[in-house]
């Protein structure tokens, strides 16, 4: 299962659910994407070091040629008629192109790609 960004950033704020939800999956993948945008979302060096060692236990996913073109595609198709930001989309064409769930907190960034599995995270 791919942890959409908003996920990681759940659990490294202490959300209990959030945290028990990267537990329960062995396999803890990300996307670059969500690491730059944690990285990007760093108050201060010492955020900047608890996200690095937060991400040591994750797998993390690159961006490959598949993985653009994809996105690419998505931006086209979705960006204007349900508003697709370029990270969700990038991050949404590396789940479909790996073949994996997408667990995300927020749904409706990502309802319109009929060929996403996408798991959605309440917390």
């Amino acid at each position: 299962m791919i942890f959409d960004t908003d996920v990681l950033i759940w659990a490294l704020r202490g959300n209990e659910k959030a945290a028990q939800a990267i537990d329960a999956d062995a396999s803890r993948v990300v996307s670059i994407v969500s690491c730059m945008e944690l990285f990007q979302g760093a108050r201060d060096k010492k955020e900047l070091a608890a996200i690095r060692r937060f991400l040591l236990d994750f797998e993390t996913l690159p961006l490959s040629e598949n993985i653009s073109y994809r996105a690419g595609i998505y931006m086209e198709e979705y960006s204007l008629k349900a508003g697709l930001q370029l990270a969700d989309a990038l991050i949404a064409a590396t789940a479909v192109e790996r073949g994996e769930t997408l667990f995300s907190g927020n749904a409706k960034h990502y309802m319109t790609i009929s060929e996403l599995t996408l798991k959605t995270f309440r917390p």
